[in-house]
């Protein structure tokens, strides 16, 4: 019993470390959280989707295609347009890849936008094949997906202009591309709006495209950033960086084909081999700062 109080000093002391150590952990936890937030709102973060359109900045983005000294690049990737253009909006990301449409509407809403430059998005209007439409006339009592506010609703519009139909023509929202071209192939839409490489993957299975925004003369795809940024040093010179490795994605692009980079693609658009295989040409122009416009 002589050795209980130095048996219960040890306990304590033991305890007391125990303590200090979580204490300790709990601090560095919150130090590191904190740290990582920092660099998070430092960085300089683009939205982009799993279509072609993104594939400058995802490849980019792969290959260390720019001053890593001046930009930390961080790719947030988003299903629906209307995600990237909430986020773009909210300043969670600095850059998205768009469309014209969202860009007009988020600016009447106060949002301040620096269009960088087009990208070659374009969309194509493919019917259900079960649904035997092969024209805009005959989409009358069907459903066509689409996103409000943006290329694939102004589209829609342009589609039907002019065109009488047996019955209107509903316009279902279905924002996320992944599932829009899952209900295509489970036979759960009449028609919607699909760019590449999901449209390729929608023409394979023999569905019928009967518009396309390229015959329509539209161009609407878009790389954007938010104006503030200009009003920073730092940004611009991290938007510099960003566009120039964008830009040499796109020489390696249109120098190699997207097909040369078909790991990229599959892996990014959650594609397969067969769709990048029927890929049709696709071309990247390239993007600037205004003043370097």
């Amino acid at each position: 019993m002589k050795h209980k109080p130095i048996f219960l000093l040890a306990v304590i002391v033991l305890l007391s470390a125990c303590g200090q150590s979580y204490e300790e952990k709990v601090r560095l936890s919150r130090a590191e959280r904190a740290r990582l937030a920092q660099e998070e709102a430092a960085a300089l973060k683009v939205a982009v989707l799993p279509t072609l359109d993104c594939m400058p900045v995802y490849l980019a983005k792969q290959k260390h295609w720019y001053d890593s000294t001046q930009v930390d690049l961080r790719l947030k990737v988003r299903n629906a347009q209307i995600d990237c253009d909430t986020a773009l909006k909210g300043k969670s990301v600095e850059v998205a890849v768009t469309d014209l449409k969202r860009v007009e509407h988020m600016t009447k809403h106060g949002v301040g936008l620096l269009t960088m430059g087009p990208t070659d998005a374009y969309w194509q209007l493919i019917a259900n094949r079960t649904a035997r439409v092969k024209t805009a006339a005959q989409l009358g009592d069907k459903m066509v997906a689409m996103t409000r506010y943006s290329a694939t609703d102004y589209l829609t519009d342009k589609a039907l202009d002019g065109v009488k139909t047996s019955a209107p023509v509903f316009r279902v929202q279905i924002n996320d591309v992944l599932i829009r071209l899952d209900m295509l192939k489970n036979n759960e839409m009449d028609a919607m709006w699909l760019t590449e490489p999901q449209a390729t993957t929608a023409r394979m299975f023999k569905h019928t495209v009967i518009e396309d925004s390229r015959k329509m003369k539209e161009h609407l795809g878009v790389v954007v950033a938010g104006a503030h940024l200009m009003k920073d040093k730092k940004r611009v010179k991290q938007l510099t960086a960003f566009v120039e490795g964008y830009n040499r994605a796109c020489d390696s692009l249109n120098h190699y084909g997207v097909k040369h980079y078909a790991d990229l693609v599959k892996a990014v658009c959650h594609t397969d081999g067969k769709t990048i295989d029927r890929l049709p040409k696709y071309s990247y122009p390239h993007i600037a700062l205004p003043k370097q416009r």
